[in-house]
């Protein structure tokens, strides 16, 4: 990877400059990279004006890696087989499918989300940014 990624998390993020995503040795820095957004779907919305960000950094052992962020506000989802580190952020998730305990997140929560699960997620003040690992990567 180019000396361009190390030095710059943008580059590494937006693929800037021709990089697709990370190599062994490159550094991204997941609370200042930069992630465009894009206003939820609309089944997805419930309060506000929600967007999210997504972008694969990579996949390693057969699971894919990467950063996902969503702005203030209320969203609908359905989830995949994902565990994530929140980076920065709050928010609540509601389990509405299975009926589950809600959770609250915060730096450094770690959270496991099982496939098809129905979730209600609210996001107040700055956006929430995690760190998400999904099976499939190559």
């Amino acid at each position: 990877m180019s000396a361009g990624v190390a030095a710059g998390a943008d580059e590494a993020v937006t693929g800037a400059g021709g990089v697709t995503g990370m190599q062994p040795g490159s550094v991204v820095h997941a609370r200042a990279a930069s992630l465009p957004h894009e206003p939820v779907e609309g089944w997805q919305k419930v309060s506000g004006e929600p967007t999210t960000a997504a972008h694969e950094l990579g996949a390693f052992a057969g699971t894919e890696f990467g950063l996902w962020e969503m702005s203030a506000g209320s969203m609908l989802d359905v989830e995949a087989d994902e565990v994530f580190l929140v980076i920065s952020g709050t928010a609540t998730v509601e389990f509405l499918e299975p009926e589950l305990p809600s959770i609250d997140l915060e730096p450094g929560s770690i959270v496991r989300l099982g496939e098809g699960m129905r979730t209600r997620w609210t996001v107040t003040g700055a956006p929430l940014r995690k760190l998400y690992v999904v099976e499939g990567g190559s």
